[in-house]
């Protein structure tokens, strides 16, 4: 073995201390002239030997842990490293072997910030390349100077594996062999100051349980079960379907079940309860467990709370052959400033905006991304399809959306700035979203996109390419979230009945905008948290007229044009404000509480709604259409009720009456259309089954030739107290 050619001292230094961009040419197997010089970087190896063709041969120390050697050879051969260490002495593949394992064309699109399959060419992914086995390594960290991958198997040291720069695109990359899933890495990024830090991979697909933020090597085993409900999905649109969504926040459903336990007990659980769907809050890795998953570190990668990918897979896929549809909040508006995450990833800003007035989160203490640079728009709307993708999403409930659209959200003046038309909206937020929602409806036939958006902003459910009288395209969302509607009929509900007369507007004015969008009517977890109490204890009166109000407001709910979502514990009337620390009171529901058949008798109102909503095409078949709804009374404000029509595309008619206040109204004359003669209750929420006085319509109403609200012929059925009744013809 003769001696390799020296490094140059600025290349040898940059080596070792993680700031050279290219590795691969200083280390590995070179031709040169005399031979082939081989370069080997082992910092704690006592002797490393080239094996070939049945031959070995020692390379000389050249200190800080480099070996080097010329060998008289005309071309580099299949050698592997023989390194010999205090203890043990093993032989392996040279990482500094191998070519580049990303593709050209993975590479143009990275470049371009057009890769719709992000999670597989950047993170980890286990592969055989060039005919061996290990995994591929790739980051973008634009800004460093080095990256190394470090991990449990390098000792948490990175010096012997640096990784090479993939020209512009800011792209890292190494392949090493004999690395598979499960192993834990991090990437340790030298920042352009000279300093290093220690990162979490933000395309990690797998995580360790926090608070250790390690990401760990991951492939899926999973063998998905739903094609049927695949196809079925793709063949009805939610817009003109029974949609009804049960929201829960998974690690507090059932506190200490895994995803596999849950996949035993919550499709049954919903199934029986007749929801369409459950939207589970984010299940993307977050540090803090109070943040609820809103504050999300690892956006590639199922929380390790509840168990693996494979095992959210596997609960995802028990719900969907229950009949049950999946729905994900996603948090694309912000995330947190943890020091191993994304904040300032490569030693600058990266994924948040490089204006320190427009990254700061002013609410959350968190980071904005920034929507303007194609690389992270490019993670985000990658991060959108991979759940839809690889976990079988149904649809995307995209969080704080009116934070995302406007620069000064919850800024006072002087604290922000406008765009470069003058205005106050994000422009490049505008079009993130677009592009998301647009990706997202080409890619996934059957999943929705759903918005949290608590503004006036013009045409959030309009497609993108219609353009409003805002001058904006459509932001392209499937449904949205009726936020007005939510505060206004609740601030009715938390009424004492003998105030509400002067509060009915409040009930009343969404059907002024009920098809400007097509929208979720939400009583969600931020209802019956921080201070706001529980459903059932916003309502006045006592305890029976609580649950009274509670099932009333159900009802009227349900038969309100726009799809229903209600959260966890509000099904059986739970007292308790929802705390993440222990879920819903599920105790309220054992056969020995006393007051059991009170809350039971709710949970079985909610099944009925459901079953009977879902029977009933007239409540969900024209939900975008105004032709489907009209008042017959809206304006019984001293009686504080209120009753409207449901019409099908047949033209069929549910009629809707709510009675907000505690007196029976005996033979209250209700118009109706003609040509239906006989009408007959299908669903009263004061049955006494649910916990009602009783007072029901058990014979059917024939159609008097009298006329009332603009109709012809009317019926007198009694309003029960506190309570709304559903009337159809026979």
């Amino acid at each position: 073995m003769r001696t390799a050619p020296p490094l140059d001292p600025d290349e040898r230094r940059r080596l070792l201390d993680g700031s050279h961009h290219d590795p691969h040419a200083l280390l590995g197997a070179h031709p040169v002239r005399g031979g082939v010089a081989f370069r080997v970087l082992r910092p704690y190896a006592r002797k490393v030997a080239v094996t070939a063709r049945g031959l070995r041969a020692d390379l000389i120390p050249e200190g800080d842990g480099l070996f080097a050697g010329l060998l008289p050879l005309r071309d580099i051969p299949d050698y592997r490293l023989l390194v010999t260490y205090e203890d043990n002495e093993i032989e392996v593949h040279d990482p500094y072997h191998f070519l580049p394992a990303l593709g050209e064309l993975d590479l143009h699109l990275l470049g371009e910030g057009r890769h719709e399959e992000l999670w597989r060419a950047l993170g980890a992914q286990p592969m055989t390349w060039q005919g061996v086995i290990g995994t591929r390594f790739t980051v973008w960290a634009p800004n460093a100077l080095g990256a190394r991958v470090v991990g449990d198997f390098t000792y948490w040291d990175g010096t012997a594996t640096p990784m090479r720069s993939l020209g512009g695109t800011g792209v890292w990359e190494l392949f090493l062999p004999g690395v598979g899933e499960g192993a834990l890495y991090k990437f340790e990024i030298t920042r352009p100051d000279g300093s290093r830090t220690l990162r979490a991979d933000p395309m990690a697909r797998r995580t360790e349980v926090p608070p250790a933020n390690a990401s760990i090597v991951h492939t899926s085993h999973h063998t998905w079960r739903d094609e049927a409900w695949l196809i079925h999905r793709a063949n009805h649109p939610v817009h003109a379907n029974p949609f009804s969504v049960y929201e829960l926040h998974l690690p507090s459903w059932r506190p200490g079940l895994t995803y596999r336990q849950l996949a035993e007990q919550l499709p049954a659980y919903v199934a029986d309860l007749g929801f369409t769907h459950v939207e589970l809050m984010p299940v993307a890795e977050h540090p803090f467990g109070g943040s609820w998953g809103y504050q999300v570190t690892g956006f590639y990668a199922p929380t390790a709370r509840l168990g693996t990918p494979d095992d959210f897979k596997f609960l995802v896929d028990a719900l969907h052959r229950a009949g049950i549809g999946v729905l994900v909040d996603w948090v694309p508006a912000h995330f947190p400033k943890d020091s191993w995450a994304l904040a300032e990833f490569d030693g600058r800003t990266l994924y948040e905006h490089e204006d320190p007035a427009r990254a700061a989160h002013p609410d959350w203490g968190t980071l904005e991304f920034d929507y303007g640079r194609k690389e992270v728009r490019n993670f985000l709307v990658a991060n959108a399809v991979y759940w839809c993708e690889e976990f079988h999403i149904d649809g995307l409930r995209v969080d704080a959306v009116a934070s995302m659209l406007y620069l000064d959200y919850s800024r006072e003046p002087g604290e922000w700035s406008p765009n470069a038309d003058g205005g106050r909206e994000n422009l490049d937020a505008v079009a993130f979203l677009q592009e998301m929602n647009a990706t997202v409806y080409r890619r996934c036939p059957g999943v929705v996109t759903i918005a949290e958006e608590s503004t006036a902003w013009d045409g959030v459910t309009r497609a993108t390419h219609h353009v409003g009288p805002s001058g904006f395209g459509g932001l392209g969302f499937g449904l949205k979230w009726n936020m007005g509607w939510m505060h206004d009929s609740l601030e009715y509900m938390t009424k004492e009945p003998v105030h509400r007369k002067y509060h009915h507007h409040e009930m009343t004015f969404s059907m002024v905008y009920a098809y400007s969008e097509n929208y979720v009517l939400p009583i969600s977890h931020d209802e019956v948290v921080h201070g706001k109490r529980s459903l059932v204890s916003k309502m006045p009166g006592d305890w029976w007229q609580q649950r009274a109000n509670h099932r009333a407001y159900l009802g009227f709910m349900w038969a309100h044009p726009g799809k229903q979502l209600l959260f966890m514990g509000q099904e059986f009337a739970q007292g308790a404000e929802w705390s993440e620390g222990h879920g819903p009171d599920w105790w309220l529901l054992d056969p020995s509480y006393s007051a059991e058949p009170d809350h039971r008798g709710v949970r079985d109102l909610v099944r009925d709604l459901n079953r009977t909503y879902a029977a009933t095409a007239a409540l969900w078949q024209r939900d975008t259409d105004p032709e489907g709804f009209a008042w017959i009374d809206g304006e019984a404000s001293e009686d504080n009720v209120f009753a409207f029509l449901r019409h099908d595309a047949s033209g069929d008619p549910l009629l809707a009456v709510s009675n907000f206040s505690p007196v029976v109204r005996y033979e209250y004359r209700l118009g109706v259309p003609n040509g239906f003669t006989v009408w007959h209750e299908v669903l009263n929420t004061d049955a006494a089954r649910y916990g009602g006085s009783g007072v029901t319509n058990p014979d059917p109403m024939k159609a008097e030739s009298v006329a009332s609200h603009g109709h012809r012929t009317s019926i007198l059925p009694v309003l029960p107290p506190l309570a709304t009744v559903w009337l159809r013809p026979v």
